[in-house]
């Protein structure tokens, strides 16, 4: 089962187990930043039983993209235990957000690790494959070495082969 809910709308226990989740799925390597990044928008949580087993969030930020700021859907701490993977749980927390993304946003977008590539390509995700860049608070800043990394969920008019430029935050900006 997949429950959808805003940030405001969980308490401090279930936000604690979705942390100590992606803590788990990510082998300790998730920092506050990345939680952070994962707060302020709708979450998907996957549940076995009462067990919490999978999360995923979508947050709102503007991507620049042929001189537009779109509203953005971005994807954020995804995960599954270990133990309850394949099994459909990710597919089903991505299905809960394409449609919030599809409803809400112009545009979707993530950064995706090599382990999650087929999932999001199964989903009709794409890789971006023109230039990426940061807007930061010392201008506009190429970030080369996020390419092959940064999928979307777009429309057919989105020309991927254009730069595509992520909103400034601190940590991980795409």
């Amino acid at each position: 089962m997949v429950r959808t809910a805003h940030t405001a709308d969980l308490d401090d226990v279930t936000l604690a187990a979705a942390r100590a989740l992606l803590d788990e799925v990510f082998d300790g390597e998730l920092t506050d930043s990345d939680w952070e990044h994962a707060l302020g928008g709708v979450h998907a949580l996957a549940y076995e039983g009462d067990a919490l087993v999978g999360h995923a969030a979508v947050v709102q930020r503007r991507l620049i993209h042929d001189g537009r700021a779109l509203r953005t859907g971005y994807v954020e701490g995804v995960g599954v235990s270990r133990q309850h993977r394949r099994r459909g749980h990710g597919s089903a927390l991505m299905e809960a957000l394409e449609r919030v993304i599809r409803g809400a946003y112009d545009l979707g977008a993530l950064g995706a690790t090599d382990e999650a590539i087929g999932l999001y390509e199964r989903h009709g995700w794409r890789v971006w494959d023109g230039p990426l860049s940061a807007l930061t608070p010392d201008g506009l800043i190429p970030t080369p070495d996020e390419r092959g990394a940064v999928y979307v969920l777009a429309s057919e008019d989105v020309d991927r082969t254009l730069e595509l430029i992520c909103d400034w935050r601190d940590g991980d900006v795409w």
